[in-house]
């Protein structure tokens, strides 16, 4: 098993994303806890499926230079403010319009 510091340089998502439980932002949405109106500060746990190209150097510390996202799933968001699981809900976000 490799170890070290896994710093990434070059991340490539595939537009096969699997179906999600809490679904992610996109360009003109942001999350809001709908308990407290947090917009800022959300645990994320996800599973995901990446193939990563791994470059060690000679001493053999790893670095990846390279990853792709096969498949991500959002299994739960939890607001930081609240605690609350299961609240969090798509809002525009200012200025998506113009």
């Amino acid at each position: 098993m490799l170890q070290g510091n896994w710093r990434g340089t070059d991340t490539r998502r595939k537009a096969n994303i699997s179906t999600m439980t809490v679904p992610l932002p996109t360009d003109s949405t942001r999350w809001r806890c709908a308990l407290c109106g947090n917009l800022t500060r959300f645990d994320v746990t996800r599973s995901s499926k990446v193939v990563e190209y791994v470059h060690l150097d000679l001493a053999g510390d790893p670095k990846v230079e390279e990853r792709e996202v096969v498949s991500e799933t959002i299994e739960s968001v939890r607001c930081r403010w609240c605690n609350a699981v299961d609240q969090v809900e798509l809002v525009d976000r200012p200025g998506a319009g113009s």
